[in-house]
């Protein structure tokens, strides 16, 4: 079985080294988009490993062009320690090949600066087949339930962003 040599290959445990993106638009609502490879509703921020040589920083801005089509937007804030959770145990041995029971996440908030036409899921190999903007407050009933905390502690230490 070939080794995918893009991706960060040291580990912490058993987790997978990442990113997560809170992109926020104008009115402070925040972008999900539904997941292709699930049979059940899975909707999700846009989040992915770290390649090998990367700083998660350039991560988060690669991910984010990869799982929405765009650039246009800017970090304004960066989540202070990185976040974790774990697979449930029907997953654990499909993705990454078995060899991670979770992840560990380091998240950034972005300010989206365009247009919602300028939101192309299918620019790069599609993990979305659907997108919407909600408010944070409604994150937590459209969330898979293994990356519910992770989402409820990212969105407790953003809440600065979103409060008036």
């Amino acid at each position: 079985m070939a080794v995918d040599k893009r991706r960060e290959t040291s580990r912490v445990g058993a987790y997978r080294r990442g990113v997560g993106i809170v992109l926020l638009d104008r009115d402070r609502r925040v972008f999900v988009g539904r997941r292709v490879d699930r049979d059940e509703e899975a909707w999700q921020m846009p989040q992915g490993g770290i390649d090998k040589g990367e700083t998660p920083r350039a991560a988060a801005l690669r991910e984010l062009q990869e799982e929405t089509g765009t650039d246009r937007a800017e970090i304004i804030a960066e989540s202070a320690r990185w976040h974790r959770y774990q697979l449930p145990s029907g997953l654990r041995g499909r993705l990454w090949r078995g060899r991670y029971i979770g992840q560990e996440q380091k998240w950034f908030a972005m300010r989206f600066l365009g247009r919602d036409s300028d939101i192309n899921l299918a620019i790069h190999h599609p993990e979305f087949d659907a997108w919407q903007w909600v408010t944070p407050d409604r994150l937590d009933a459209l969330i898979v339930p293994f990356k519910r905390q992770v989402y409820r502690d990212v969105l407790a230490e953003f809440a600065h962003l979103w409060s008036d």
